[in-house]
Order: structure tokens, then C-alpha cells, then sequence
């Protein structure tokens, strides 16, 4: 695969006050969110699965409620392995979601977080039952004892990824702290790159990595339009590297 295109110039960095965008989501205007991922196999191949979500934007008093629902998971790979990757987050898909954010974008909160696990272990356990699945009941009862921080975690992730005052993986300036960064302006549009170095365990071996990740922001409505994070083991020497992970998520009208 190519490596990714280069980093914005970084001559005239935001601080971290002008980096600030406002929070104006679009209201009633279907979205289409979709959060694609790959990653290496045990075969060395690349392995891809998406999540497809349909997202709309209202009122909420001062606030915003976001209405969301996991539509579908896509994937090229075997069912067996998608199913593995995707496990935690295959009850959800089907299932009315709803958010509410404060006016500054800052934090997502999940509406009745215990009815909507209550909702999803029922809908799992009546399906383990009806087509005689033991995988899906084990599945209901694991869910069931996780955190609450944690279901919640698994439900929020990707919205929170796509607020940009409360995604707090953005950099908000070059002297962040969090790597390599990068910001600049393109009339509505933001982008931000950051470079991080890392090591993770690949194929048995713990291997340097770099960590290459690039946003777009629409300063208009504080919504990440894009985000694009991908993995590479680097090469001893640093003569080249291999990509191990990617994930890009994008926004965009429903068609």
C-alpha cells in the first residue's frame, strides 16, 4: 500500500485557543457514517470490515440530540473471521442509539444507557435460544458483566470520534505533547496530522511502529470529516515500513 500523503506545513501553527472551532452540527439532514478498518492477518494479508452508520442531528433544549444506528457491518473477509473482529459490536447493529451533546460539543452522553443493554442482552439471549446458539448466549452474558464505563465505551467510540471538541485525540497544537503535529487551514476545512511512535507485539514479535494519523474538521460545525489513522512497522535501518493497521472513519449526506 502507498504510504499516506504528506503532512500539512506547520509554519503557522494554531495555539491552543485558536485552534478552538465551533460546535453547529447540521440539523435533520441524514448522514452516513462509516468506519472502515484493516488490519493483518495471520496470513499477512490485509483484513477489512466496516461499520455503516445512518446519523441525524436535532434540538435538544440548549444542547443537540444525535440519533444514531449501526445499519450494517461490510466486510471482504471470511464470516468467521469478521464475526471475531467484530463480536462486542454486532449486537448493537439494528439498534436505535440516541446522544445528547451540550452546546460546545465538549461530551456525548448516551440516552438510558441501561435500557439500551437491556434491549441488546434480551435480543441476544431470545436468540440463542430460538436458533439453539451458544455462542450468542455466552455473548449476552459477557456483555452483561462488563463496566458500565466500558458497554458505554463500546457504544460512544466512534460518535465521540466524530465531535471534534470532544475527541480528545486531536491535537490542539504543535506543543501538545502527543507527537509530531501539523495544523492547517483550508478555509472551512482543518486538517491536522500527528506522527507517534509506539511498539505492539506483530506476529509474535514486539516491533517499532509509527503511527501515522491525519483529520479533517469542518470548523463550520465541529464535525471530524475525516479521520485516517494507520500503523506501520518500520523497517530496521528505517529503510521501509509495512503497513500492519488502518482505520479511516468519513462522513458524508446519506445518498
Amino acid at each position: 500500500m502507498a504510504p499516506p500523503p504528506a503532512a500539512p506545513a506547520s509554519g503557522d501553527v494554531p495555539t491552543a485557543a485558536t485552534a478552538q472551532v465551533r460546535f453547529a452540527p447540521p440539523l435533520g439532514v441524514p448522514l452516513r457514517y462509516r468506519v472502515t478498518t484493516r488490519r493483518i492477518g495471520r496470513d499477512g494479508t490485509l483484513i477489512d470490515f466496516a461499520l455503516v452508520y445512518a446519523l441525524q442531528w436535532q434540538r435538544a433544549g440548549r444542547g443537540y440530540r444525535l440519533d444514531s444506528v449501526l445499519e450494517r457491518i461490510d466486510s471482504g473477509a471470511e464470516p468467521e473471521v469478521t464475526r471475531m473482529l467484530t463480536m462486542m459490536l454486532s449486537p448493537l447493529v439494528g439498534e436505535d442509539v440516541a446522544y445528547l451533546v451540550p452546546p460546545d460539543g465538549s461530551r456525548i452522553d448516551l440516552v438510558d444507557p441501561d435500557r439500551l443493554w437491556e434491549r441488546v442482552t434480551a435480543r441476544m439471549e431470545k436468540a440463542g435460544a430460538e436458533a439453539d446458539r451458544p455462542e450468542a448466549k455466552q455473548l449476552a452474558q459477557l456483555i452483561a458483566a462488563l463496566p458500565a464505563a466500558e458497554r458505554d465505551r463500546l457504544a460512544t467510540a466512534d460518535i465521540r470520534a466524530l465531535i471534534a471538541p470532544a475527541n480528545d485525540a486531536i491535537p490542539v497544537g504543535a506543543a501538545s505533547g502527543d507527537g509530531e503535529v501539523s495544523i492547517a487551514d483550508h478555509g472551512a476545512r482543518r486538517s491536522i496530522a500527528m506522527v507517534e511512535r509506539d511498539s505492539a507485539p506483530v506476529a509474535g514479535k514486539v516491533q517499532p511502529l509509527q503511527i501515522d494519523n491525519l483529520w479533517t474538521v469542518d470548523r463550520d460545525t465541529g464535525l471530524v470529516l475525516r479521520e485516517r489513522r494507520q500503523s506501520w512497522i518500520v523497517e530496521a535501518g528505517g529503510d521501509g515500513r509495512r503497513l500492519v493497521e488502518e482505520r479511516v472513519r468519513a462522513l458524508e449526506p446519506a445518498s
